[in-house]
């Protein structure tokens, strides 16, 4: 029976019993070190949170338990600086494509740890609609089904996991993105996603040049298009969190698009079925003090918005449509694309401050935009610009 699937004990109670909400199952994850276990109980937790099994995405009543700063890893993956990494190599000796396939395991393994890790430690300190945990249940599943495939992969080519070295500059950079949410978002879950979507085409061509086209098939069905949606998601919740702090504006209390769902918490998070500036009885919402750094981010977009923009009572119902791929996008009048601007603006300035130098074209611009990734996002972060004598050089 599925409850018996649950075997790791927690680390502070040496309890069985499965945990009960979401971030629970996300606590439980984090701190478990085998990343097959990892993958399952992802896989697993997942599952039962997006058919209602688990009810809840957090419990309002008693405080969060912080996630690690660095979740349980396995001893046998050996860790290197990045710049001690051997070269990959581009794929023409069997060597180089172990080589390539071990990495991608590695990044998947990581990036279910990442997935579970915006639910755990921001999703109830933000008050994140039921759709946000939706999302990322979704991402942490597909990535630990990427990991998995790609495990076995290894194995069948006489190698496993572990038989490498790695690195791991991805979760440096979830470090330094750990007390904001705009930031992580940005970071991980647009520019790191999106850098997938640049590369992945040209790994399946090695692949595939290289004779393996088992592994260049995987790639290309399995990870590649599902690699799109994640990217969508973190574009997604870095637009929603933005307008969010503006009242007037319809993605204020949900994401247009979405279907909602039947749970104990609303559209924001809150546990008496209002949003969450309505419960703090506040203009604009109070943030945790962990992530307290949105805070100032959202307050820039929130100064620089149109002093009346959906004030007659029908703005809210003047949300017509969503765009590409399912997006949660939404258009009021002419004023959207004066909110995109500004939405835009503050990615450019989330990112600029947490990540290290420009974006390296060249830009899968297609994929991108598949993920409502459009170049304005991204390009003007492309170019590093040098000022001399107050002249600005590209």
């Amino acid at each position: 029976m599925e409850a018996m699937d649950f075997t790791v004990a927690s680390a502070d109670t040496g309890c069985q019993e499965p945990p009960n909400t979401l971030v629970d199952w996300a606590l439980e994850i984090l701190s478990t070190a085998d990343p097959d276990e990892k993958a399952r109980l992802g896989d697993l937790a997942a599952s039962r949170w997006l058919r209602g099994d688990i009810p809840l995405p957090y419990d309002p009543s008693r405080p969060a338990r912080p996630p690690p700063d660095r979740p349980a890893r396995s001893a046998e993956v050996r860790l290197l600086p990045p710049s001690r990494m051997p070269k990959l190599g581009k794929g023409g000796s069997a060597q180089s494509r172990l080589a390539m396939l071990h990495s991608l395991a590695h990044t998947e393994s990581w990036a279910v740890d990442l997935s579970w890790d915006i639910v755990a430690r921001f999703g109830a300190a933000m008050r994140m609609p039921r759709d946000f945990f939706d999302d990322f249940a979704r991402v942490a599943q597909d990535e630990g089904r990427h990991y998995t495939v790609l495990s076995a992969r290894l194995r069948e080519l006489g190698s496993h996991y572990g038989a490498l070295p790695a690195h791991d500059g991805l979760w440096d950079s979830a470090m330094r993105t750990s007390h904001s949410l705009l930031a992580r978002l940005a970071v991980e879950h647009c520019v790191h996603e999106a850098r997938g979507l640049d590369v992945l085409p040209t790994t399946i061509s090695r692949f595939r040049a290289g004779g393996d086209e088992q592994t260049a098939r995987l790639l290309e069905d399995i990870i590649y298009p599902e690699e799109v949606t994640h990217c969508s998601a973190g574009v997604r919740w870095f637009r929603y969190l933005c307008l969010r702090s503006h009242g007037n504006h319809p993605t204020s209390c949900s994401v247009p698009g979405l279907e909602p769902r039947s749970s104990g918490l609303p559209g924001d998070g809150t546990a008496d079925g209002k949003t969450a500036r309505e419960a703090e009885g506040e203009p604009t919402p109070k943030l945790a003090k962990d992530v307290r750094g949105d805070d100032k981010m959202v307050q820039q977009v929130e100064d620089e918005l149109p002093s009346r923009i959906a004030q007659d009572a029908n703005g809210r119902s003047k949300v017509t449509e969503h765009v590409e791929d399912g997006l949660a996008k939404c258009k009021l009048d002419d004023s959207i694309e004066k909110y995109e601007e500004l939405v835009i603006r503050t990615f450019h300035r989330v990112v600029r401050e947490y990540f290290r130098g420009p974006l390296k074209p060249p830009f899968n611009t297609e994929a991108r935009k598949a993920a409502g990734f459009e170049p304005a996002w991204y390009e003007p972060l492309a170019v590093k610009e040098a000022c001399i004598e107050g002249e600005t050089i590209e």
